[in-house]
């Protein structure tokens, strides 16, 4: 069983998208070789505080950046590997696009508010934080129904985007980042020498 946990507030909330960067199967939960990995995960609805949760400018993903008395609300993932947690790194162009940071989240019950008497539940986790810039960002809050209804295909099925993730040993001309990374490739605004990198970790 793996110990790594993770707070995800984007396109990894899906589980659809989730489950296809760590077992390359979207629909792993209907697949028995991977059911027994899958009931070792543990998903619910976590608060990060102070952060503050925008749309990247020109893709359908978000990022997120300190901001005192604003909140994201996304899921909190337990039972997560440390081969999964390098998939994840992958995805989201861990080091380029994010930075992956220990942070605490507010565990929510799924279904319904906190009673007043209630304590509140903090658990430490690893999340992925924007790191190029404000400027990149849009100034309105990024929605997950928008996405879902919109760009979701996008993350799924057998899109060239994954043909990296799908690869256990990326090569040297590979940067080893992808999904997010790979949309990110198609913004003129990256410089031409890291677009070239991410082009070549898309195809």
């Amino acid at each position: 069983m793996g110990d790594r946990k993770a707070f995800f507030y984007g396109t990894l909330m899906s589980p659809k998208v989730l489950f296809r960067v760590c077992f390359n199967d979207q629909n792993a939960d209907k697949n028995p070789l991977h059911q027994f990995r899958i009931s070792l995960l543990n998903i619910q609805p976590a608060i990060l505080h102070e952060y503050s949760r925008r749309r990247v400018k020109g893709c359908p993903y978000p990022g997120i950046v300190g901001q005192k008395g604003h909140t994201v609300r996304g899921t909190y993932v337990t039972g997560l590997t440390d081969g999964d947690v390098g998939r994840l790194d992958q995805f989201e162009g861990e080091g380029y696009l994010y930075r992956r940071e220990k942070v605490q989240v507010e565990l929510l019950v799924a279904g319904r508010a906190k009673k007043e008497d209630e304590e509140v539940m903090i658990a430490d986790c690893e999340t992925y934080i924007w790191m190029q810039g404000l400027d990149r960002l849009e100034e309105q809050e990024w929605d997950f129904e928008d996405f879902r209804k919109k760009n979701l295909n996008t993350f799924l099925g057998d899109s060239s985007e994954w043909d990296d993730l799908d690869d256990p040993e990326p090569t040297s001309a590979n940067n080893g980042t992808n999904g997010n990374a790979a949309v990110e490739a198609n913004d003129s605004t990256i410089p031409k020498q890291a677009e070239e990198a991410l082009l070549k970790s898309a195809v």
